[in-house]
């Protein structure tokens, strides 16, 4: 019997050999990330240089075009929340039904809200992602595994999916191919993953970059389980769909048990 180890290794290799072809934000060899007009002026502020050529953006590059505005946007949320900035830790909550990506960070003590994002595209319904091409947003915990500057969708953030738990059960149900490819990433178009217009993905960029992917964790919901629980109320849904929802409610009511009533307003 093949281990868990091994299992996992043979369907994360399987998962890369049929990468979704059709919503992959690959390196752009073609045209440079566009900058938006207030970068522009930020640039003007802060006397930045023009950007490289195109498909040669670093991270360093982006860092040096958007970060000081990003940190400019950003920077008086967190003074209002009391986290300092860069935080220690960082956790998005993103909310497929109401469509709300949350912003969560901590320096030395609790994770506190700093803000939300609205989420402009999300395809897909309740329930986890299965398979190559159901156009899902996953469901689950992911961590930020790659940054890339030379996205097709401005800027983008590729997501550890599938991960352990999602290669286990894919293993378990004979479902070779549970797809890959899903990122938070800009512009307002997508099948899979999380599009959040260009404006928000250069903060939350800057923000991954300056954290380190390492310690940003992102949680996908099908909807607020702070509101209402999240149940697998459908047929359709597999069998270990409590499972899984048992454990994204338990990390997102870890950081808060009640909806955050007061939104940050500046």
């Amino acid at each position: 019997m093949k281990s868990t180890t091994q299992i996992i290794a043979s369907l994360a290799l399987t998962g890369v050999l049929v990468a979704c072809s059709g919503h992959k934000p690959a390196v752009n060899k073609t045209s440079t990330p566009a900058v938006k007009p207030q970068v522009q002026a930020a640039r003007k502020i802060y006397d930045i240089p023009p950007p490289k050529l195109p498909g040669q953006w670093t991270v360093e590059d982006t860092l040096q075009v958007y970060g000081k505005y990003a940190i400019s946007e950003l920077t008086p949320y967190f003074t209002k929340a009391k986290v300092s900035y860069p935080p220690k830790e960082v956790t998005f909550i993103a909310l497929k039904q109401e469509k709300k990506l949350e912003l969560w960070a901590r320096d030395s003590g609790e994770f506190r809200f700093i803000r939300d994002y609205d989420i402009q595209s999300a395809s897909g319904v309740a329930g986890p992602k299965l398979r190559q091409g159901d156009k899902q947003v996953p469901e689950g915990i992911y961590r930020i595994e790659a940054l890339n500057p030379n996205s097709h969708y401005h800027l983008s953030m590729k997501l550890n999916y599938p991960n352990e738990f999602d290669l286990v059960h894919a293993w378990q149900e004979g479902r070779a191919d549970p797809g890959s490819d899903i990122f938070i990433h800009g512009r307002a178009a997508s099948i899979g993953c999380l599009a959040m217009g260009d404006k928000a993905i250069e903060e939350l960029f800057v923000l991954t970059a300056h954290v380190g992917a390492e310690k940003v964790k992102v949680v996908i919901a099908p909807h607020d389980p702070r509101i209402y629980p999240l149940e697998a109320d459908s047929e359709e849904l597999p069998a270990w769909t409590p499972e899984l929802y048992s454990l994204i409610s338990r990390e997102i009511k870890a950081l808060s048990p009640v909806v955050k009533s007061a939104k940050i307003r500046l």
